[in-house]
């Protein structure tokens, strides 16, 4: 913006500049013109009435070779024109013995001077061995045509002179205005700046989660200005953000802790409905078959529970940003256990294993990790049809350890691949007929892990492809 106002200026009075200066150019023509046609009336046709049709011979008024000469300028032209010809032409000569001296004119030059009319006023022409000069034409007493001019230089020296002199002013003046109009661009725009600082540094914020402390606002500038008024209108925005943030930080505290603690008191009812369940189901007497099927299923689902309540609770405590454990992990180690076990239990998949020849050794708590494999090789196993071959890589990539799983299966749902990794995201359309399904929590715990241990996970998913890659810092 500084750059375009002061851009704007400056083209401004440069246009301004070149409107004077050609408007003071055009004037002071003209009236050097004017001026040089007023010498020539005052003049008259003495000059070129003195000239001797076609002789050279001394005139009778003087010496001089070719006309009388007194009270003549320097550089003054005579002709005489007659019968369609010029029959004689001479100039005007300080420098030189006799001061008149004759003309030789080409044939253009005399078209030139029989074209001007015989009105009394000045016209311009241009003779070949003289230059521009300003003519006036008057008949004469004879019937012929007396013609007398004077030379436009000084005219035209006066007006480069002033062109330049104009030029000079005016640079100097575009230079000065363009350093001193940024200078108090620059000093009016300050309010702008400060408000764009403090939009930068908000725009870097992690506004997304947690607390927020929005940056120290500048002092309002002058309200009357445009600049003051945006200043103040931004100030007055960042204090309703600020508001929204506590307000929304609160609610996230309360949510989170009220997830932490229904977490907490519902592990034990929850293991005691477990285990009645399965003490029921130990009882030596008769059961009916319909009371049994009843116990297996309370016992199945409240399993299922203490689960999701693990998982809420955990999820819970890393929202808190409680810190996990940061010790050596081999990476390797627990991938080869992750994937042994994930054979056992789903024997109908096709797994592979890609491990590079040196361990790979992260710093982070091996217990989250290991959940972290367990969940993902868990998800393509429940999510992809018997027959799919599933990939597992791991590899060293400068700072950091890279693990991709991918599998050939038919992927996962356009509408579903957005929220992949938030909570309780489950497809209604599935990638397999199979029965069961989580809570939708499994791929939340390996983004908010991942993201304990100061990493990354990502999906890239159509049919046919899915690969999760997570990077985790190396020790």
């Amino acid at each position: 913006m500084r750059a375009r106002l002061t851009a704007g200026l400056v083209v401004l009075l440069a246009v301004s500049c070149a409107a004077v200066g050609v408007a003071a150019v055009y004037e002071l023509n003209g009236f050097l013109t004017g001026r040089l046609d007023q010498q020539l009336q005052d003049a008259g046709p003495r000059f070129a009435a003195s000239l001797e049709h076609g002789s050279a011979r001394p005139s009778d008024h003087d010496g001089d070779e070719n006309g009388d000469s007194r009270r003549q300028s320097t550089g003054t032209f005579g002709a005489r024109a007659a019968g369609g010809d010029v029959t004689n032409a001479a100039v005007v000569t300080a420098d030189s013995t006799p001061a008149v001296r004759s003309v030789e004119l080409t044939a253009s030059d005399e078209a030139s001077l029989l074209a001007v009319p015989a009105d009394g006023a000045g016209h311009t022409v241009e003779l070949s061995s003289l230059g521009d000069y300003r003519v006036l034409a008057v008949r004469g007493r004879d019937g012929d045509v007396l013609i007398t001019g004077l030379p436009t230089e000084p005219v035209e020296a006066a007006v480069h002179r002033l062109v330049l002199v104009a030029a000079l002013v005016f640079g100097v003046a575009l230079v000065v205005t363009g350093v001193a109009g940024a200078l108090w661009v620059r000093w009016s725009l300050r309010p702008l700046n400060r408000v764009a600082a403090t939009a930068t540094r908000v725009s870097e914020l992690p506004l997304a989660s947690g607390e927020v402390a929005l940056p120290e606002r500048e002092p309002a500038s002058d309200p009357r200005s445009e600049v003051g008024r945006v200043d103040a209108a931004f100030d007055r925005m960042l204090g309703h953000v600020g508001d929204a943030l506590t307000k929304r930080h609160a609610s996230e505290e309360r949510l989170r802790s009220f997830a932490a603690d229904a977490s907490h008191e519902l592990r034990t009812p929850v293991a005691t409905v477990r285990g009645h369940a399965e003490l029921a189901l130990l009882h030596p007497g008769p059961v009916p078959a319909a009371v049994h099927r009843a116990l297996e299923r309370i016992a199945a689902e409240s399993a299922r529970m203490g689960e999701m309540v693990d998982e809420l609770l955990l999820l819970a405590r890393l929202d808190a940003g409680r810190p996990l454990e940061r010790l050596p992990v081999d990476l390797t180690h627990l991938v080869l256990d992750a994937v042994a076990d994930a054979r056992a239990v789903g024997p109908g998949h096709r797994w592979v294993l890609e491990l590079p020849e040196e361990p790979v050794t992260v710093s982070g708590d091996a217990h989250r990790l290991q959940q972290v494999l367990a969940n993902l090789l868990a998800n393509a196993r429940a999510h992809t049809p018997d027959g799919t071959r599933v990939t597992v890589c791991l590899e060293a990539v400068g700072p950091a350890a890279v693990l991709t799983v991918h599998d050939d299966g038919p992927g996962v749902a356009e509408d579903v691949l957005p929220g992949v990794f938030e909570r309780f995201t489950r497809a209604d359309r599935r990638r397999t007929d199979g029965a069961g399904g989580g809570a939708g929590l499994g791929l939340s715990i390996v983004a908010a892990v991942v993201e304990a241990h100061g990493g990354t996970v990502a999906l890239d998913s159509r049919p046919g492809s899915t690969t999760f890659t997570v990077r985790v810092p190396t020790v």
